[in-house]
């Protein structure tokens, strides 16, 4: 698929994405900033993950969506989060999520809740573990289809590769939770934070909780191999050899986030 940045791009029948053009190794292709509505042609839409403060970004997301009555957080790292300020500015939606720091208006979001805007539904599921806030959103069908249509994941399934626990924040335990509530989610479009969207969320999810059980076993054998007092930098090196280094220190969030799972384990 040809990358074009800046430009709407119909996905679902709710849901379309204007990627922003900030790529890097943690952004893979750039943010997918999601814009929701019942029906493509009118002219109002949620926004999730503004994604970054640059103005030409933010104009873009404007021109597409037209107005906008709420902007959605999956959670609050920067290349999510950093224009939302701007965008509630420009268009005096309030701004929901998970963590306090990131609202705007007196209204938060979490668990359970049900929100309708633009003529869609969506169902809030909280799913931490790449961070403690993460939240995902589910997309309501057509009227008269059971389930939902969609799954807008964040970054806790990628459309690509797999996704940093950041830890401290992110916490590796909460993480597989998530993981093993997404899979039940058979034939459910994922539509990701970063990355191309996923026709089956649920098969994304249990691939992901299949490779985090292939790096446990893995960092495993390194404690055993080099000892319980090897850093997580030692393990990186071991573990994540094949691994471009640009990527190592994304890599050693996750394994301080693996090896506090590991203590954890063996001392329950």
């Amino acid at each position: 698929m040809t990358l074009a940045y800046e430009q709407l791009r119909q996905v679902t029948p709710l849901a379309g994405v204007v990627l922003a053009a900030n790529p890097s190794v943690m952004t893979l292709d750039g943010t997918n900033t999601w814009l929701l509505r019942d029906d493509p042609s009118r002219r109002q839409a949620v926004v999730v993950d503004p994604g970054p403060d640059e103005e030409a970004h933010l104009a873009s997301v404007l021109d597409a969506a037209g107005s906008v009555p709420l902007i959605l957080l999956t959670h609050g790292h920067p290349d999510h989060s950093e224009g939302v300020q701007r965008l509630h500015e420009l268009t005096g939606a309030p701004v929901l999520a998970l963590d306090p720091a990131h609202r705007y208006g007196s209204q938060g979001v979490g668990e359970g809740a049900v929100l309708d805007a633009a003529g869609v539904r969506i169902e809030v599921w909280a799913t931490p573990g790449h961070t403690t806030d993460s939240l995902c959103f589910l997309l309501s069908g057509e009227p008269g289809e059971g389930g939902p249509a969609a799954v807008l994941t964040g970054d806790t399934i990628l459309g690509r590769g797999s996704t940093v626990v950041a830890h401290p924040d992110g916490v590796l335990a909460d993480y597989l939770t998530s993981l093993r509530r997404l899979a039940s989610l058979e034939g459910v479009a994922a539509l990701p934070g970063h990355g191309p969207e996923l026709t089956d969320a649920g098969e994304a999810a249990r691939g992901y909780l299949a490779h985090r059980e292939q790096r446990l076993d893995q960092v495993r054998q390194a404690l055993a191999d080099g000892g319980p007092d090897l850093s997580a930098m030692d393990v990186v090196r071991r573990v994540y050899a094949d691994v471009d280094r640009s990527l190592w220190p994304a890599a050693e969030w996750s394994v301080q986030a693996q090896l506090a799972y590991l203590r954890g384990e063996a001392a329950s």
